[in-house]
């Protein structure tokens, strides 16, 4: 059984996060993150219906770090901020 966490550079993030993040971006398309992948992020982040400090800083992570496009970075970070306001 693997982690419920990875930690990279000494910080710990979700894993099924990352592997979904790493899943959309691989082998297909230009490598970006598409709006149709961003809701699926989304809904992965949303199932627990709490927002904990690890996935926030997953979700900082992805944005940071993977490449998206203008149109699912713009509705990504709509959403989750609407949402995170409710918990």
């Amino acid at each position: 059984m693997s982690s419920y966490y990875k930690t990279i550079d000494g910080v710990k993030y979700d894993r099924e996060l990352l592997e979904l993040a790493d899943k959309l971006t691989q082998g297909q398309g230009d490598g970006r993150l598409s709006t149709d992948d961003a809701k699926q992020l989304y809904e992965e982040v949303v199932d627990g219906d709490n927002y904990t400090d690890i996935e926030k800083a997953t979700v900082k992570f992805i944005r940071d770090n993977y490449k998206w496009t203008e149109a699912a970075d713009d509705w990504f970070r709509t959403e989750i901020r609407k949402w995170a306001a409710t918990k």
